[in-house]
């Protein structure tokens, strides 16, 4: 009935069923019921504290909530789909344990700052999951390196063959990406960890609410220093949604190299069966399914950002219904990201890196050439002069269907009377990829600095 509505008293008329409907947020927001229990709870105790509620009427709310949290867990309560949001819905429940005293619960505050204060709470425990499973994942990329310190494969730019790399230091190339990632979450958790309880609908209240005993019970760093802002406040939402976009776009980048290292043209690397799938037409099909799915759901939770930034956009102070949707955009982006990391981690725990074919696909390819222009300048000649010169002896390596790391001192000689025996030597994927020291580098010491520093990060608390 329109009495049951928490608003229900100014109005005469029913809602139409359509409307209700519409405006209807039981469905997006009844994963919140956790932490809206824990934010009424820690609101309870305050309210207790400062003699808005006897001691009894307190002890009635809290051992209500948290026979009600029971409840929920155990799978004993049915929410009401007709339940205009999980807020209402709550309070319902209480009420039909402890009675009128319900109704006291909600002094001091309004479902403003109360939504703002759950999609908080939840938002802060989905960044410590995902910052975790990305600490998983990059966990097995450390362990998997130095396992491939010398592990040649081709190293590309515009997906052409550029110089030699070890599997090694492209694995941690990702590893890299992902600790940016896990840094930014950590200090978006920050600006997430304030406190809006306590605005009320948007102007603060007239109780003498103790708003830093609230944050301190909740864990929260501290309070939202402006009413207004704190319950129209969304830019911690899209600050995540900004992170969850780029871990996504990270994981699809690797998505794409495992999707094609997996082709018989590339044939770098075998996924497992079961983290792929076949052909309903084609028996010899095995297709990287996840792979592609995680590359597919970038698209949605760019799309989430791209949403909640609309919503945004030109809303005036202070609350306004349109923040209802930012749940979707919010809860969509979470468990894809969340899904997306922990499928990626288990599809690569499972592949087997074809190593063999790795080095044999930079047998010939000419990625040694700058290395031989190297050894000119080192000679003393110019290196554009050097490069010209190496140009010439690849166009001859063409022309004859010659390998360059296979040409004698004899024809190199005919380039540049600078080439002596140990240019040879110069040109063998071993000889380029350990030539490469210098901090950042692929060869395998300096690489091996990379994965020391990477298991210190991963090692310490404050990330």
């Amino acid at each position: 009935t329109i009495r049951s509505k928490l608003w229900g008293g100014r109005f005469e008329k029913q809602t139409d069923e359509a409307v209700e409907a519409f405006t209807a947020s039981l469905g997006g927001d009844a994963r919140l019921w956790e932490v809206d229990i824990r934010g009424s709870i820690a609101h309870a105790r305050m309210l207790g504290k400062i003699g808005v509620l006897t001691p009894e009427e307190t002890d009635a709310i809290l051992s209500g909530l948290q026979a009600l949290r029971e409840h929920i867990s155990a799978g004993k309560a049915t929410f009401d789909p007709k339940a205009e949001d999980i807020h209402s819905e709550i309070e319902r429940l209480l009420t039909e344990r402890i009675g009128a005293a319900a109704g006291k619960l909600h002094t001091a505050r309004s479902r403003n700052d109360q939504v703002a204060t759950d999609t908080r709470l939840y938002l802060r425990e989905g960044i410590d999951a995902l910052r975790e499973e990305i600490r998983r994942l990059q966990q097995w990329l450390v362990d998997t390196a130095e396992g491939h310190l010398h592990t040649i494969l081709p190293g590309c730019t515009h997906l052409q063959h550029a110089q030699p790399v070890s599997l090694a230091h492209h694995l941690m190339a990702y590893f890299w990406m992902l600790q940016r990632d896990r840094e930014r979450l950590t200090d978006c958790r920050k600006r997430v960890n304030r406190l809006p309880l306590g605005s009320a609908a948007l102007a603060g209240t007239s109780f003498p609410v103790d708003r830093q005993m609230v944050a301190q019970e909740l864990g929260f760093d501290g309070v939202c220093e402006n009413s207004m802002d704190a319950v129209s406040d969304r830019d911690f939402v899209v600050e995540f949604l900004s992170c969850a976009a780029l871990v996504m776009t990270h994981l699809s980048r690797l998505a794409e190299e495992l999707i094609l290292w997996s082709t018989p043209e590339f044939g770098f690397v075998e996924l497992d069966d079961s983290v792929t799938t076949g052909s309903s037409i084609m028996p010899q099909k095995k297709n990287p399914d996840v792979a592609e799915l995680i590359r597919g759901r970038t698209g949605r939770v760019v799309a989430d950002l791209t949403g909640a930034l609309v919503m945004l956009k030109a809303l005036p102070l202070s609350y306004n219904r349109d923040l209802q949707e930012d749940k979707s955009f919010l809860f969509d982006a979470l468990d894809t990201v969340l899904s997306s990391v922990a499928l990626m981690h288990l599809m690569l725990s499972r592949a087997q890196f074809r190593t063999e074919r790795m080095r044999e696909a930079v047998h010939g390819d000419f990625s040694n050439a700058t290395d031989l222009a190297d050894y000119l300048v080192r000679k003393g000649m110019p290196f554009r002069q050097a490069h010209e010169v190496v140009g010439r002896v690849v166009q001859y390596c063409l022309k004859q269907g010659a390998v360059l790391e296979e040409l004698s001192v004899e024809q190199l000689r005919a380039f540049s009377n600078l080439f002596d025996a140990d240019a040879v030597q110069v040109l063998q994927p071993e000889a380029v990829l350990e030539a490469r020291r210098s901090y950042g580098g692929t060869a395998p010491e300096a690489v091996q600095q990379q994965i020391a520093l990477a298991r210190k990060l991963l090692g310490g608390d404050d990330i």
